[in-house]
């Protein structure tokens, strides 16, 4: 199943989208640490103000990115083919066949399931397709048509104000209990890669680099809100 799952979002996600989404991440990230360091705030309410601005001005280079190379923002406030309601930007890739829906999400540490709010709990509605159950079609649970639910995913770097631990792409099962896939952004754009001959000046360098270290704690900060609440992350 993850193999088709990253097959469906490949196919329809451009790979110079995903590498300007990574840019996104890395840039926004680095100038809310600025913005705030211009204030006199400190410890917590810079942490919170961070937080806020960061996660703003990501969701800005979001919308840009994914409109520059085809994306079209979700028209209205009702997830289509439900009545569920979002209040975060959702961008569709796909045009008329079943696409990707794209939406933007904090995780508290790598790997870790995002904050769930109002917005991603209509968005993952979507993925009942492709969550797990019983195969009574007989199809083994291939992804059947439909758009699924898909999320461009960040984590702080706990440890280096202003920077980014790791950015995944990512899609959440229908429940909001577990991912059905989940990749880092260098192994994700492996996907893209075609087979080359290999060559006198040895392998082809890595598409990105991300930082090696792990941080394993949490940092000590309040509990992100709901899509109205203060905090959107």
């Amino acid at each position: 199943m993850p193999v088709k799952i990253k097959a469906r979002i490949v196919s329809t996600l451009p790979r110079e989208l995903v590498l300007d989404l990574f840019d996104v991440a890395i840039s926004r990230a680095r100038e809310a640490h600025e913005l705030v360091k211009g204030t006199d705030l400190s410890g917590r309410g810079a942490r919170g103000l961070e937080g806020q601005a960061r996660f703003r001005l990501m969701e800005k280079g979001f919308q840009d990115a994914c409109e520059q190379h085809g994306g079209v923002p979700l028209e209205g406030d009702v997830i289509p083919g439900t009545d569920l309601r979002y209040f975060q930007p959702f961008m569709r890739f796909g045009g008329d066949r079943p696409g990707v829906l794209l939406g933007l999400a904090s995780m508290p540490v790598r790997a870790e399931i995002p904050n769930k709010n109002r917005s991603r709990l209509a968005g993952v509605s979507l993925n009942h397709i492709v969550s797990p159950r019983l195969d009574l079609d007989g199809t083994g649970g291939a992804p059947k048509p439909g758009d699924v639910f898909v999320l461009l995913l960040f984590a702080r770097d706990p440890g280096r104000a202003g920077h980014v631990d790791e950015v995944a792409i990512g899609l959440i099962d229908s429940d909001y209990a577990s991912f059905l896939f989940y990749e880092p952004i260098e192994k994700f754009l492996e996907g893209y890669a075609t087979p080359e001959a290999p060559t006198d000046d040895g392998p082809m360098p890595s598409l990105v680099t991300l930082k090696k270290v792990r941080k394993a704690f949490k940092p000590p900060e309040a509990p992100e809100a709901d899509d109205a609440a203060v905090s959107t992350e």
